[in-house]
């Protein structure tokens, strides 16, 4: 039996949980569970890793005796270290408004085009290229880290990025899988401050004992770092005929190929092709999530999600859709507001009760699950025949029940804890544990994880007229 701490960090909260690993064995506790969220000061939205860095020594000082350690996290965002090793300052959140308007500059010099034929990765304005261009850079920076590198940084003192998290950068060529010379020196960072590129799987360090409380010499893992990455790892599927939806603070939708897809059809769909454990291309698009809904939650003061889900069940069905997607609803605020005004510039009524909000949220997002897994499908020229949905939003049944509907797939839905139990099974591959490939680690999946079953409802014609209407307003 393999004991190991698996570090997830969301972009809502982070949780350590001790992975137990043996023959038709794969179990998780959780140790600790802490909030994660952004801190503004002085105009500047930024993430209090210091804060997350304490909370992960205290799970990983209840985990006790363990084998190895992995962290997994978010995508894009970083921190700078001098030369001495030390952080420069704390890394500031993707939602943060530097970047308004720096994608577009960019492109003027980089063709979308070129970028995407280089990096295969969607147009977000919060990707690390953007993020920094934004920045005045310190004359001090020699290292540029991920979060989930930053923090084995400090457990191990080894230096690297891990290469899913280095592919969701847009400076990562994806078909040589190294970092991206020429579209570094384009705009204007030192190629120096990039460090080596490590493989999923590979020993990145070993725990050094200083004040921490945590025993010297356990190995630290580069899991796939990126939270996405890791999760796909736990889709309990069978074959490759399989869509997932990494449901969460973002729902990221998608296939896994072999290959990433660098077709016109695909940049213009703004399909991202991110990279994936043992080799394989997360050909998937970023949506909204539930961060609209959290938001709402935020302002109402209302934490009773299954009471607010039980009310949305019973509201009339497509009285209002708005795009989740549209960029009125990426930064913190009063999501109320926001989808008001969005359904009257849009000439819609707005939603009149706290039900009718959350029914055109979920609905909504059903839609937009619905047109980027039919685009994915015939972009990629993958048919699939059931959707697998992942992580929080998979305890969501209104959601995933819409979904069933929306897109006419049978939906799986679980595990809950997918990254972590991703992460967990690359570690306890990387220790000798006999998983030779994927197949192998989802049918252990399969066999100690029980999974919701969504059947398709409704008529189809109501879902297009609905689709219809939504996609009118973009």
């Amino acid at each position: 039996m393999k004991r190991v701490a698996a570090v997830d960090l969301g972009a809502s909260s982070g949780r350590v949980m001790l992975g137990e690993v043996g023959p038709d064995v794969l179990r998780l506790t959780e140790l600790n569970r802490f909030w994660n969220g952004p801190v503004r000061t002085n105009g500047t939205l930024y993430w209090d890793v210091l804060h997350l860095y304490r909370s992960v020594l205290d799970g990983l000082r209840l985990a006790g005796a363990v084998d190895s350690i992995g962290i997994d996290s978010w995508a894009v965002d970083y921190g700078l270290l001098d030369k001495a090793g030390r952080l420069l300052g704390n890394p500031i959140h993707y939602r943060d408004a530097r970047t308004r308007g720096v994608m577009e500059r960019v492109l003027e010099t980089i063709p979308a085009g070129e970028l995407y034929g280089v990096t295969g990765l969607q147009q977000l304005p919060f990707n690390t290229i953007y993020q920094l261009v934004a920045e005045e850079l310190p004359a001090e920076a020699s290292t540029l880290l991920m979060i989930p590198d930053l923090l084995a940084y400090w457990l191990t003192g080894e230096l690297g990025v891990e290469r899913t998290n280095a592919s969701t950068t847009q400076l990562y060529d994806v078909r040589s899988r190294e970092w991206s010379d020429e579209l570094i020196s384009r705009i204007g960072v030192p190629r120096a401050i990039f460090p080596v590129l490590q493989e999923p799987g590979s020993i990145v360090g070993r725990v050094v004992a200083d004040d921490n409380g945590l025993t010297s010499g356990v190995p630290v893992v580069a899991v796939g770092t990126h939270d996405t990455a890791s999760a796909v790892v736990a889709v309990p599927a069978a074959g490759e005929r399989f869509a997932y939806i990494s449901s969460g603070t973002w729902s990221l939708v998608g296939l896994e190929l072999d290959a990433p897809v660098l077709t016109e059809e695909a940049r213009a769909a703004n399909f991202t092709n991110e990279g994936g454990v043992d080799g394989r291309t997360r050909f998937l698009r970023n949506v909204m999530g539930l961060w609209i809904l959290q938001e709402c939650q935020r302002i109402w003061g209302d934490d009773d999600l299954d009471g607010l889900l039980r009310d949305a069940a019973g509201a009339p069905p497509f009285a209002v859709l708005i795009d989740p997607d549209a960029p009125e609803f990426l930064a913190p605020g009063n999501m109320p507001e926001r989808i008001d005004e969005h359904c009257r510039t849009t000439g819609q009524e707005p939603p009149r009760s706290r039900a009718a909000v959350v029914r055109c949220i979920l609905e909504s997002l059903a839609l937009a699950y619905r047109w980027t897994l039919r685009s994915a499908q015939a972009i990629a020229g993958r048919d699939v025949d059931v959707l697998h949905v992942i992580g929080g939003g998979s305890r969501n049944e209104l959601l995933c029940q819409l979904t069933a509907d929306a897109t006419g797939l049978p939906v799986l839905a679980g595990p809950v804890e997918a990254s972590a139990l991703g992460n967990v099974l690359v570690q306890a591959r990387a220790l000798g544990e006999p998983l030779p490939d994927l197949d192998a680690m989802r049918a252990l999946v399969r066999s100690t994880h029980r999974l919701r079953h969504y059947q398709p409802q409704g008529k189809p014609a109501d879902w297009d007229a609905a689709e219809s209407r939504m996609f009118g307003t973009r």
